[in-house]
Parts: structure tokens; C-alpha cells; sequence
């Protein structure tokens, strides 16, 4: 897992970092997830924080409470955060990009050529 930041709220922190060890293959469906002491350890952050992280990804449905043991990558966790990360990306830096080219009065043909050409 990475380090935590200021950029944004630690619990959503949280939460993105364990999507991202999921995406990674890090975590995988049925494995289980870190604990809520486990995060608050490891982060030196208030239990109540990392649960709120936790929650938040019980809410979405990527992971799932078994009682009295902890909490599990659900199946297809993987695929909801591709979705909703591909989402996100269109929504946001994606369109950004594409009202900046607009401004640039770059045309869909150059910026595929880009595309092409880049290194990545």
C-alpha cells in the first residue's frame, strides 16, 4: 500500500488504495481484506477512520462483511472498480483533455496520431 496525503480525505484514501491493490491483483475475490486496527496501524489513523474507508466499499459492494471474521474482496470487485474508475476517467480527465484540444483546435485525426506516437 502507499503513503496517505493531504490531497484529499483520508478515509477516501483508504478506500482507493485497497481498490487499487484489488485492480494490482494484490487482494483477490473471496481473500480478505485488511482489518479496520490493521489500517489504523499501519497508518497511525483513528480506527474509526479506516472503517469509514471500509464502509465505504461494503456501500459499493467491492468488499463484504463476514461476521465475526472480517471483511473479503467481493466477486466481480475487480470489474465494479474498473467501471467506475473507466467512468471517472471519462467524466473527468478525459473530457478535460478533449475541451483543451478543442481549444487548441486539435482534431480527433492528430490526436489519435498522438496517441499513436506516444510512448506509452
Amino acid at each position: 500500500m502507499q503513503q496517505l496525503s493531504d490531497s484529499k480525505s483520508i478515509y477516501l484514501q483508504i478506500g482507493e488504495m485497497i481498490e487499487t491493490d484489488i485492480l494490482r491483483g494484490v487482494l483477490l475475490e473471496e481473500e480478505q481484506a485488511p482489518s479496520t486496527n490493521e489500517l489504523a496501524r499501519r497508518f497511525t489513523i483513528n480506527p474509526a477512520t479506516a472503517g469509514k474507508g471500509l464502509n465505504l466499499l461494503i456501500e459499493q459492494g467491492i468488499l463484504y462483511k463476514r461476521r465475526g471474521i472480517g471483511m473479503f474482496v467481493s466477486p466481480g470487485a475487480r470489474e465494479k472498480i474498473l467501471n467506475k474508475r473507466r467512468a471517472a476517467f471519462s467524466e473527468g480527465r478525459l473530457r478535460e483533455l478533449l475541451i483543451e484540444a478543442g481549444r487548441l483546435g486539435i482534431t480527433k485525426d492528430e490526436m489519435i496520431k498522438m496517441i499513436e506516437e506516444s510512448d506509452l
